[in-house]
């Protein structure tokens, strides 16, 4: 698979800068010539392989600083936050975007700054949600944490983990190694709760309601707590945060992201859905893991080296409220808009629970992504009391969905249903399914005349 190239001229620009160097001073040192790291840093030209290991010997840097610091996230993020309504009638396109980036990336980092304050356009300051800021975070690591898979990887080696001894296995790696007992208590004695950890009994407590696959996600992810420390410390201090909340709830992803990986192992994993065509109903039985932790665990493969497709996940409840968003590596403005498309199948899995819905989509821009969506039921709810449910979806670009099994017998060349990110954001003029004209443009009321769509505006 062709690797997307890197366009970090900013961060070469600041490198430079912070050296108290010249263009020609800096070209000298890396010897290219002035004029190609000219182009470089206009972001006119990626940096090669041969460019970022002279760097990296010339100069005291991390190499993963290029990505990672890129202002506001890059184009991908910066096209996130453009795909807000309160911008849908300038258009601007990713052409656009990256030159502003390549000409002033202080004023991208500003507008990214200044919009993720006011939080899109909603008077809530961004700066005060630990949601929003725990899910920038996971973003910038676009949900790949090398270390803990590493370090999940080497524990499921050592204790020789598969899924037919998982629950077992580390139920007495916790009992042997650190003193845990499990102990599975009816829900009677564990109103409202699923997981507690009795330290004064030095027992895990799990409800009955649990099933088998929450069960063994609940005892990986207190082995994470002791045996990964290390990396979740590491990692959750390099996030920076001064918001209290924001760190334990980022905390709590990396410990569930531990877990997964732990149920998940990398290597195994990838090669279970290179070898099953990304089959997440066989992945569940083979990992004895769910539907919602193996599709949490599709957008996070990217390893360097090793990479499986770019997944992206999003989980609503009926109302259309987005509970979970992993764009992954995908860059997909389906993840981050807070509009959705009705004609979008994520929305009519409520209507068949427990039943996958594929759907080929295309968006206004032309991009084309090949979406599952099913239903889930968190666990815990009892018979009389109000049962929560979700719809998961999962997408990955049309370009490389050929080898899904979902998409056996599907022309990924031909029709799509066409879709927006919600009314306010979209454009497309003929829509019967329109319930509110695109923000910056006027209603047309045309008594002659009534069109497929209830609603016509100005610029059709």
């Amino acid at each position: 698979m062709a690797e997307r190239k890197l366009l970090a001229g900013h961060a070469i620009r600041r490198l430079r800068r912070g050296a108290g160097l010249t263009q020609a001073a800096m070209a000298d040192m890396l010897a290219i010539s002035p004029s190609y790291l000219n182009l470089v840093e206009r972001n006119q030209r990626p940096i090669s392989a041969t460019l970022l290991i002279k760097l990296a010997e010339s100069f005291d840097f991390d190499p993963r600083a290029l990505t990672a610091a890129e202002p506001g996230g890059g184009a991908d993020a910066i096209r996130r936050r453009l795909a807000d309504p309160m911008f849908a009638d300038l258009e601007i396109d990713r052409n656009e975007v990256e030159e502003w980036l390549a000409s002033a990336p202080g004023g991208a980092a500003a507008f990214a700054r200044v919009f993720d304050r006011i939080g899109g356009g909603a008077a809530v300051e961004a700066g005060d949600d630990p949601v929003t800021l725990v899910r920038r975070e996971i973003e910038r690591w676009r949900n790949h944490f090398a270390d803990l898979d590493a370090a999940a990887e080497a524990l499921a080696d050592e204790l020789r983990l598969g899924a037919g001894d998982l629950y077992g296995a580390i139920a007495e790696r916790l009992r042997a190694k650190h003193g845990l007992t499990i102990r599975v208590l009816p829900a009677d004695v564990l109103p409202d709760t699923l997981r507690r950890l009795d330290l004064h009994a030095r027992q895990l407590q799990l409800s009955e309601m649990l099933d088998p696959a929450s069960r063994t996600f609940a005892v990986a992810f207190q082995l994470g707590q002791i045996e990964a420390k290390a990396e979740i410390d590491a990692l959750a201090v390099g996030a920076g945060f001064t918001d209290r909340a924001a760190e334990r709830l980022y905390r709590r992803h990396l410990l569930g992201y531990f877990a997964a990986a732990l149920m998940m192992p990398y290597a195994r994993f990838l090669r279970g859905c290179e070898t099953t065509g990304y089959d997440i109903e066989l992945l569940q039985r083979r990992f004895g893991a769910g539907f919602e932790q193996v599709a949490h665990r599709l957008t996070t493969l990217q390893r360097v080296g090793a990479r499986g497709l770019s997944f992206f996940m999003i989980r609503i409840d009926r109302a259309g409220q987005a509970s979970k968003r992993y764009p992954g590596a995908s860059s997909a403005t389906l993840v981050e808009a807070d509009g959705r498309c009705p004609l979008w199948r994520l929305h009519h899995a409520f209507d068949r629970p427990g039943s996958l819905m594929v759907q080929l989509v295309e968006l206004e821009d032309g991009a084309r992504w090949l979406t599952m969506a099913r239903t889930v039921t968190p666990q815990g709810s009892r018979f009389g009391e109000v049962h929560a449910e979700f719809a998961i979806g999962l997408g990955v670009a049309a370009s490389q969905a050929g080898v899904l099994a979902a998409a056996s017998g599907l022309d990924l060349a031909g029709r799509a249903m066409p879709i927006g990110l919600g009314c306010r954001a979209c454009f497309r003029s003929d829509c019967p399914q329109r319930s509110i004209a695109p923000a910056g443009r006027a209603l047309l009321i045309n008594d002659r005349e009534r069109r497929t769509s209830a609603l016509t505006f100005a610029g059709d």
